[in-house]
């Protein structure tokens, strides 16, 4: 099956009734303007429509919906417990030693304290070391330049997630 053809959890998706499509969509994306947008253009008729509305809604994002976007990710190191998605997506720090669990928080505390929001990197397939580095790398970005990595990194995020939904069989 190609990424352009209706797959079955696409077509599922298309399907739902408007309160469950809305459910699973803020479960990949915490923002009720970024769910509304992909909601208020299904059926969707391929893979590709879907991450392109996805983007084209992350785009348009004020400040506040990225806001409200990220108070739905965990802080790096701290997947929500009970949750599969995020401890998945950090899967990178699984074997994390404390020393680096523990540089981590200071790191996320620190940026959170600068920028009022927690650190937002998509973490599929980097190491905890990997996640740190970039903690220290954006730390310092002026708090504009840093608004737009996080959309960036968030769009990377519900690609992945989409991706899921539309893979599902």
């Amino acid at each position: 099956m190609t990424s352009t053809s209706t797959s079955l959890g696409l077509a599922r998706f298309n399907g739902l009734e408007e309160h469950a499509a809305d459910a699973v969509l803020r479960e990949v994306c915490a923002s009720t303007a970024w769910a509304r947008r992909l909601l208020a253009a299904r059926p969707y008729a391929t893979a590709q429509d879907l991450y392109a509305a996805g983007d084209a809604a992350m785009a348009e994002l004020t400040a506040d919906d990225l806001a409200e976007a990220m108070a739905g990710h965990p802080p790096i190191g701290r997947p929500k417990p009970g949750d599969p998605t995020s401890a998945r997506e950090q899967r990178g720090m699984a074997g994390a030693s404390e020393a680096l669990r523990a540089e981590l928080l200071e790191l996320n505390l620190a940026y959170q304290e600068r920028f009022g929001h927690v650190f937002l990197i998509c973490a599929t397939g980097r190491t905890g070391e990997q996640m740190r580095d970039a903690v220290k790398e954006r730390i310092g970005n002026p708090p504009e330049l840093e608004r737009e990595i996080v959309r960036t990194e968030l769009g990377k995020i519900n690609r992945i997630r989409l991706a899921r939904i539309v893979e599902e069989d």
